[in-house]
């Protein structure tokens, strides 16, 4: 059980990293609160591992560069997916046609 407890806060931890790498990478400006930018990051995380099982890479000896890769990736789509979704939720940032 403590393991698990563990791999939830570290996931966590690198969710929150994640979150501000995706975000420094992804093209383009991106207008999304800090808060959403780590919530993608924690949720790119998830994914990351999932995808990093799926392909059968998610524990390999030494340090998981291949999972890490799917996590950064995974980030970077989240923050692009959550600043188009923001935008047109928060502000009507979309051009109406009148």
């Amino acid at each position: 059980m403590l393991g698990g407890i563990w791999g939830i806060i570290t996931t966590v931890v690198v969710g929150l990293i994640l979150g501000v790498i995706g975000r420094f990478l992804a093209p383009g400006e991106q207008k999304i609160p800090m808060w959403l930018t780590i919530v993608v990051g924690i949720v790119a995380a998830f994914i990351g591992n999932w995808l990093a099982g799926v392909f059968g890479v998610r524990d390999t000896p030494g340090i998981d560069w291949i999972r890490h890769a799917f996590q950064v990736v995974a980030a970077i789509v989240g923050v692009i997916a959550a600043a188009g979704i923001y935008a047109k939720v928060k502000g009507g940032q979309i051009a109406s046609k009148s």
